[in-house]
């Protein structure tokens, strides 16, 4: 389908259908976190096993990013888009009626393999449909609306909570799942294929499961042995699936794509640093608000809205900027901003103003904004439509990797300082020790990312 045959109301209700479900699935992660306790409460979980009801989402998701990308540009982006919402959407209800701890990180699991149908394929669809001038506009919204799933999702999942229960918090997904599903059958015309009538690689598919899943399980048990363990077999496999790319002669993912894509190649390497530099900020605040700072977790929740809120309101302006300015220029000035912003968190302490605290996550927030929509315009831009689905896959799975090497970095640092003693006076300076070498290897990450997204290429010398 080209653009012309999409028509501008067409691309209207592409742009919608996408930001509904780029709210979804960041709404509910960060929902559920308020919901934990009532959670362990009911189901009888520990703490490891809510550590799961997270953890089990990116397991699935991860690893079926690319398969999911690459069937997109297949057989069709919307098939594809449509199953993921609708699974989505199901099994999100079913999480809201689990009776058992087992039963509800099944749901979230499958429901991570459904979210995956949706990262694959639904900014391909947006790359689709909209013209390249007016490209980084409209990813600069479905980014605004991915953070306002952030946003809300504090605030609606601690009222939902104490209002109707944790269930309540799943189930408040079914109504925007049913409409987004309902949109894109019914008013999104077309479809989208950029590589009809190729085979499907079923050992990329394989090796890129047998890479992820490991990875993430094993960063989600650091520091303990096993973690290691795992880790170095994600290692052994992304050789294998290196070499097997290589040589596949309908591959998964084109190994030329980094290979004779300067863009593409650091653009995803910048957000792959991007979101291993900057995921954990949130959970290290968080703990620094209610343990030093003694605020309650409504109030720590309103100070760490600030981030995404700024999120929310500069996304759309750096992605329409991205359109008339190089991206890379944009995105190493935002990642810049945050490296200069986690420095300084290397000296909060207990007599920190909040209302420096607050700027910093405001600044923090801007500089986040002016780096992904214009990286998510740049690698969308560096590749030719019959890639755009493998390239928005890929994007995604940078997200989730980063994700969770942050999270990683941030427990194996936990466990060397307060280690499995309970957060209180007596281990704070431990704690302290922890945030700060933790924002130190954050902000050196941000500074080598400045780096990577220089180096990049400009849209007209790639």
């Amino acid at each position: 389908m080209t653009l012309s045959e999409g028509g501008l109301g067409n691309r209207k209700v592409a742009l919608a259908v996408a930001c509904f479900s780029s709210f979804m699935t960041p709404y509910l992660s960060s929902a559920v976190s308020m919901a934990l306790p009532a959670i362990g409460r009911d189901l009888g979980l520990d703490a490891i096993g809510l550590g799961w009801v997270n953890t089990a989402f990116l397991v699935t998701a991860a690893p079926l990013l690319l398969p999911f990308g690459k069937l997109g540009d297949m057989v069709g982006r919307k098939k594809i888009f449509i199953i993921g919402i609708a699974f989505y959407t199901l099994f999100s209800a079913l999480a809201s009626l689990a009776p058992t701890g087992g039963a509800l990180i099944a749901m979230v699991a499958l429901a991570g393999a459904a979210a995956s149908m949706i990262f694959g394929t639904g900014v391909a669809i947006l790359t689709s449909v909209y013209p390249p001038a007016e490209r980084g506009r409209v990813l600069g919204i479905n980014v605004a609306f991915t953070y306002a799933g952030l946003s809300l999702g504090p605030l609606a999942g601690g009222f939902l909570t104490h209002e109707f229960g944790w269930r309540s918090v799943y189930l408040l997904n079914v109504p925007v799942g049913l409409f987004a599903f309902a949109l894109a059958l019914i008013r999104l015309k077309g479809e989208w294929r950029g590589a009809p009538g190729q085979r499907f690689d079923f050992g990329g598919a394989l090796l890129s499961a047998a890479t992820l899943a490991p990875l993430i399980y094993g960063l989600s048990v650091l520091p303990g042995a096993i973690g290691y363990a795992f880790i170095a077999v994600s290692a052994a496999a992304l050789m294998l699936f290196i070499w097997w790319e290589a040589r596949a002669k309908h591959p998964l993912l084109s190994i030329a794509l980094f290979q004779g894509n300067k863009a593409f190649g650091m653009s995803n390497l910048a957000a792959l640093i991007n979101y291993s530099a900057t995921f954990a900020l949130t959970f290290f605040m968080s703990l620094y608000l209610q343990y030093i700072k003694g605020f309650d977790p409504e109030k720590a929740g309103l100070i760490l809205i600030s981030q995404p809120l700024l999120m929310v309101i500069f996304s759309p302006l750096a992605g329409r900027l991205s359109d008339r300015v190089e991206p890379r220029l944009l995105a190493s000035s935002g990642m810049a901003i945050m490296t200069v912003m986690l420095a300084l968190f290397t000296i909060l302490d207990s007599a920190t103003p909040l209302g420096l605290v607050v700027l910093e996550l405001v600044i923090v927030g801007i500089g986040y904004a002016f780096f992904s929509s214009p990286n998510t315009n740049a690698v969308m831009g560096s590749v030719a439509p019959p890639s755009y689905g493998v390239a928005s896959a890929t994007l995604g799975t940078m997200r989730l990797v980063g994700q969770m090497l942050s999270m990683g970095i941030a427990m194996l640092l936990l466990s060397l300082g307060p280690g499995r003693r309970a957060i209180t006076a007596a281990v704070f300076p431990e704690f302290l020790g922890s945030l700060h070498l933790g924002m130190g290897i954050f902000a050196a990450l941000c500074l080598v990312g400045v780096f990577a997204s220089l180096a990049r290429g400009s849209r007209l010398n790639p």
